[in-house]
């Protein structure tokens, strides 16, 4: 589990041992597999909360990053495994590390996870007054704002590939946008949908914002990056996240409303609480997947993948809640697989080409 990182924009190339190809390949489908049940699940299983009679706010908001003591059972078992080869190794006299990170790392971590609980909260409050879709509609301009803040935070290099598939997925989400103003709920008056559209919205930009910072963290952490210090960041950045949100729901008492509430949600108090776990591990895992793809890959990779899942989402919301499924649905989900697989030919011709560029200088050597 002590795997290196590969991207050499990520890290520091003098200290940092190169992963194996198909290592990386394997973390890069199990961070996709995270980042597909949480960016697919959360939404609905949050929307799930507000609809079985839910309405507090800052509650919602804690649960997209209350589940990161989840990352403590991977990360012990990381630990003892080091401590194993340690031991393995007679000569050896330095005990295994507890942890990597340092007080550097920590200090932007944190500030990281204060970011992220102030989205998290402009995520759920705007999502109690929208529906699935046309939250997930707002969610999809992130892409857009992530491209921005990412050439201008990190100089993310952009090819025609690229650059075509956020233009679908743009695309995508302009078309989903001309059904929105028929999809809001009936408890829900005018101003209220308004006030959720700019919520969300605000989310999204945030958003974008914070995944190109952590790139920009890696590559200035000035330590080798392992995918065990990537789920260190992330306990932190959950940490902390999760405390913006926690002194949130004291000043709202949210923490003694809880229980009344459960006993009035519809299903009953077991089902409100089963809820409520979750939405705590389901937006863990999407969390996780987040950071993790932005590890092996880039922050451009992360960005497309939220926006290729959310007509997935849309679809979802059908089946579950009956929400109308239109044309520009349709059409916006296949112009998102049409994007990815822009994407995907794209990083292909790149690999290609570095391949076919270095054969010559191993032929020589």
């Amino acid at each position: 589990m002590d795997v290196e990182g590969q991207n050499s924009n990520h890290q520091n190339q003098d200290a940092t041992p190169l992963m194996s190809k198909g290592l990386r390949r394997v973390l890069i489908v199990l961070n996709c597999v995270l980042m597909a049940l949480g960016n697919t699940g959360g939404p609905l299983l949050l929307r799930l909360y507000y609809r079985s009679g839910g309405k507090r706010q800052w509650l919602s908001s804690w649960l997209l990053t209350g589940g990161w003591p989840l990352i403590f059972l991977p990360l012990l078992i990381t630990y003892l495994n080091r401590r194993r080869r340690c031991q393995l190794r007679p000569a050896n006299r330095h005990p295994a590390k507890l942890f990597f990170i340092t007080l550097r790392l920590f200090l932007a971590c944190a500030f990281l996870g204060l970011l992220t609980g102030l989205d998290d909260f402009l995520y759920a409050y705007g999502l109690s007054f929208l529906p699935v879709s046309t939250s997930s509609l707002l969610i999809s301009t992130q892409l857009a704002f992530t491209a921005f803040f990412a050439f201008l935070i990190v100089k993310q290099k952009f090819t025609p590939y690229s650059i075509n598939s956020v233009a679908l997925l743009t695309v995508g989400a302009a078309i989903l946008g001309l059904h929105a103003s028929s999809d809001r709920p009936d408890n829900v008056t005018k101003s209220e949908y308004y006030m959720g559209f700019i919520l969300t919205l605000g989310a999204a930009v945030l958003f974008a914002l914070i995944l190109p910072l952590v790139e920009l963290m890696y590559a200035k952490s000035k330590q080798a990056i392992t995918y065990t210090l990537v789920m260190e960041m992330q306990l932190v950045m959950g940490f902390f996240a999760t405390a913006f949100c926690t002194v949130g729901m004291l000043a709202n008492k949210d923490f003694q409303a809880i229980p009344r509430e459960a006993r009035h949600s519809d299903g009953g108090e077991s089902r409100y609480y089963v809820i409520l776990v979750w939405n705590a591990v389901v937006w863990q895992s999407f969390s996780l997947g987040t950071v993790g793809i932005i590890f092996c890959v880039n922050t451009l990779l992360a960005a497309v993948l939220i926006s290729v899942f959310i007509p997935v989402t849309e679809v979802l919301a059908v089946v579950f809640f009956k929400e109308n499924f239109s044309s520009e649905k349709g059409v916006a989900l296949a112009l998102s697989l049409w994007g990815l697989a822009s994407y995907s030919y794209g990083e292909y011709r790149q690999e290609k080409a570095k391949k076919d560029k270095a054969a010559p200088s191993d032929q020589v050597a």
